[in-house]
């Protein structure tokens, strides 16, 4: 496959999984929930964290500023939007909207009570 196809690909998946705008993202980084869940290195920021403030940079870039290192970063997003929406979260419904398991998916721009 032609590295344009791959971007291609890894753009659409990119925006199908990241479905919260970059100032909703930004936002939610904000919060005191956001900042309260996630795996953090000696006391500091939470991986998830990190992660959400790299893609508000990716998502205000036009597509065409976009580089090789954005695009393995999406595809990291991808992977782990992927694999924590198949861990799943709360069979409540009630119980989904302030679970760790949301406001971790929301760190990463994925929001899982968001109409698709």
């Amino acid at each position: 496959m032609a590295e344009t196809d791959d971007h291609a690909t890894t753009y659409k998946e990119f925006k199908e999984v990241v479905n919260m705008t970059a100032s909703a993202l930004e936002k939610h980084l904000a919060s005191e929930a956001s900042q309260s869940v996630g795996q953090k290195k000696d006391g500091g920021e939470a991986t998830g964290h990190v992660e959400g403030r790299h893609i508000v940079a990716m998502l205000h870039k036009k597509k065409s500023e976009l580089s090789d290192e954005d695009y393995r970063h999406m595809r990291k997003v991808i992977g782990y939007v992927h694999r924590h929406l198949k861990q799943g979260g709360p069979k409540d419904k009630d119980e989904v909207k302030d679970s760790p398991w949301r406001l971790s998916l929301m760190n990463w721009g994925h929001d899982p009570l968001k109409a698709a």
